[in-house]
């Protein structure tokens, strides 16, 4: 599914979703109504999940970014913190990690009160939370949600 053109297209989407399907076309020397079939096969096989704008944090005042290792009780398949950690605004991402911690979160709040206020009202309240680790982003060299595309080659 993902040949040279596909990957292009992709690429290209990934730099900026509002590219629009004529600039896609001349880019890669191709018809419009060819680069829309295709984009319109991305989506529906959901290798194209959807379109999202991003957003400045810091324009939004939310200049602190932390990642909060979370050690819990739950057990089993049903994991009711990891639904009850991504439910929260701030809560950016939540993984499911294999080591002593359960959880990986990464959460962007004002400041560092903010983040305390976090932890006391939210994390430790959640009745499954044993503990956190959590590591205050001091820079952020790279961050994106850009992923690296592999073209298949048919034999």
């Amino acid at each position: 599914m993902i040949d040279e053109i596909n990957a292009k297209i992709l690429n290209i989407l990934q730099e900026d979703a509002r590219t629009s399907n004529a600039e896609i076309a001349r880019q890669l020397g191709m018809a419009p109504s060819a680069i829309l079939e295709r984009i319109r096969k991305l989506e529906a096989s959901g290798i194209i999940q959807g379109y999202t704008a991003r957003v400045n944090p810091r324009a939004l005042g939310l200049g602190l970014t932390a990642f909060i290792l979370v050690r819990t009780s739950d057990r089993g398949d049903d994991l009711p913190t990891s639904r009850a950690l991504a439910a929260l605004p701030e809560v950016l991402e939540v993984h499911h990690v294999a080591g002593e911690d359960c959880y990986l979160v990464k959460v962007r709040v004002r400041d560092t009160e903010a983040l305390g206020a976090l932890l006391r009202t939210q994390f430790a309240t959640q009745p499954n939370i044993q503990s956190t680790r959590t590591t205050i982003v001091l820079e952020t060299v790279k961050e994106t949600t850009a992923l690296p595309i592999a073209i298949h080659k048919e034999d």
